[in-house]
C-alpha cells in the first residue's frame, strides 16, 4: 500500500463540479465563474442558487428563490426556547451544532435522499441559522428576539435580527460579500465531513451537524476567533513589531496565515481587504484594520514567510470586518457556518446523487502477531 499523505494534503478522494482550487494560481470557482466575478457582482442568494442548481438565477428564478428561503427563516417555537434555556456564557458553535440538530429532530418526515426531498430541508437549515444565531446573541444580551424581515434577504436580514435596527448599506455590503466568499472551498475538513456523513446514508441535517462540528476547530473556521485574540493582544498598530518579534522567538504561530492549498495571496483575501477598509472608515473600531494592515506589512518583508509563501488568507481580515459589525469574537465562527451551509449542501445533495460509502484505508504502523499472555501472567 502506498504511503498516503500526512492529512491526506492534495490526495484527490473523489469527483464533483461545485468549485474549482488552483492553489499555485490562487484561482477559485464556482461551478465555472471566478470568484473574483462573483465578488464584485453576486448577491449571496445568486451564489447558493448557483451551488444548488448548477447555474446563475433569472430575476423571476431569484425572486422565487428568495421568497422560499424568507418563507423557511422564521425559528421555530422549540428552537427559540431551547436558546432561552441557554447559559448566556455557552459556546455559539455549540448552541449552532445542536440547534440543527434539533431542527433535524423537529423535522417529522421520513428521511429521503431524492435532490427534491432535500431541498427543502436545504433552505430550512440555512435560512434558520441567522434567525437561531441572531436569537441567541439578544438572548445573551437578556433581550427578546426579533421576528425576520423576508424582505431584507440573508445578510440584512441576520444584521436586522440582531439590533432591531435598519443595517446600513455599508454592513450590508460587507458582509454579503463575506457570505459569497465563504459559500463554498472545494473539499475542505467541514465539506468533507459533510460528505463522510452523508455517505452512510445519514440524513441531511446530521450531516451538517457533522460540518458544523469540523468547522468549530481552530484549525478551521475557529481561527477567525483566534485571530481576534490576536489583534487584540497587538493591541495597537505601533506594536506590532514587537509583538512580531516575540512571536517568532517564541514559535507562537501567526494566525490567518498561510492556506493548506493556497500557495500564492488567497484569492478571496483582497475582496475581502478592501471591503473591511471601506467599512473601517466608519467604523470606532478602525485600530483593528490599522493593526492588520501594519502585521501584513510587516509579514510580506519576513523572510520566513516569504520562503514559506504564507500569506493572509480570508480569515485574516474576516476578524476585523465581523468585529464592526458589533459581533463577539466566538460568534465568529457561526457567521462563517451562515456562509458555507450553502456549500455543505451543494456537498450532501452531490453525494446523495452519486453515492458510495467512504471508507479509505490507513497504513498500520504497530507491531503483529504478539503472543497472547494469560491474565495472570502479565
Amino acid at each position: 500500500m502506498t504511503t498516503p499523505p500526512t492529512g491526506l494534503e492534495d490526495a484527490v478522494v473523489g469527483r464533483q463540479d461545485i468549485s474549482f482550487l488552483d492553489g499555485e494560481q490562487g484561482r477559485l470557482l464556482y461551478r465555472g465563474y471566478n470568484i473574483d466575478d462573483l465578488a464584485a457582482h453576486a448577491h449571496y442568494e445568486e451564489v447558493v442558487y448557483l451551488l444548488w442548481y448548477g447555474q446563475l438565477p433569472t430575476p423571476a428564478q431569484l425572486d422565487d428563490f428568495r421568497a422560499e428561503l424568507a418563507a423557511a427563516g422564521q425559528l421555530p417555537a422549540p428552537l427559540a426556547e431551547f436558546v432561552r434555556s441557554l447559559p448566556a456564557d455557552a459556546h455559539p458553535m455549540a448552541v449552532l451544532r445542536t440547534g440543527v440538530s434539533l431542527l433535524g429532530l423537529l423535522d417529522r418526515d421520513k428521511p429521503a435522499f431524492e435532490r427534491a426531498a432535500v431541498l427543502p430541508k436545504a433552505r430550512a437549515i440555512l435560512a434558520t441559522i441567522p434567525a437561531l444565531m441572531a436569537c441567541f446573541w439578544r438572548h445573551r444580551q437578556d433581550l427578546p428576539p426579533i421576528d425576520p424581515r423576508p424582505e431584507l434577504g440573508h445578510a440584512a436580514g441576520f444584521l436586522w435580527q440582531l439590533t432591531g435596527r435598519q443595517p446600513a448599506a455599508e454592513a450590508v455590503a460587507a458582509l454579503n460579500l463575506y457570505f459569497v466568499l465563504l459559500a463554498d472551498l472545494e473539499l475542505n475538513a467541514s465539506a468533507f465531513a459533510c460528505r463522510v456523513t452523508a455517505a452512510t446514508w445519514a440524513d441531511v441535517y446530521a450531516a451538517v451537524v457533522s460540518g458544523v462540528s469540523a468547522l468549530s476547530g481552530p484549525a478551521h473556521g475557529g481561527a477567525v476567533q483566534e485571530i481576534m485574540g490576536q489583534l487584540a493582544d497587538i493591541g495597537r498598530a505601533e506594536n506590532v513589531d514587537d509583538w512580531l518579534a516575540a512571536a517568532m522567538r517564541d514559535k507562537r504561530r501567526v494566525m490567518g496565515v498561510g492556506h493548506r492549498v493556497f500557495k500564492v495571496i488567497d484569492p478571496r483575501a483582497p475582496h475581502l481587504k478592501a471591503r473591511v477598509r471601506a467599512l473601517a472608515g466608519q467604523s470606532a473600531q478602525r485600530r483593528w484594520f490599522e493593526i492588520a494592515t501594519a502585521l501584513e506589512d510587516r509579514l510580506a518583508e519576513h523572510l520566513f514567510f516569504q520562503q514559506r509563501r504564507l500569506y493572509p488568507n480570508v480569515d485574516y481580515y474576516a476578524a476585523p470586518l465581523l468585529s464592526m459589525l458589533g459581533l463577539e469574537p466566538d460568534m465568529f465562527t457561526t457567521i462563517f457556518a451562515m456562509s458555507r451551509a450553502a456549500g455543505w449542501a451543494a456537498h450532501i445533495m452531490h453525494q446523495y446523487q452519486h453515492n458510495r460509502l467512504i471508507t479509505p484505508r490507513a497504513e498500520y504502523t504497530g507491531p503483529l502477531d504478539l503472543p497472547w499472555l494469560p491474565l495472570e501472567e502479565r
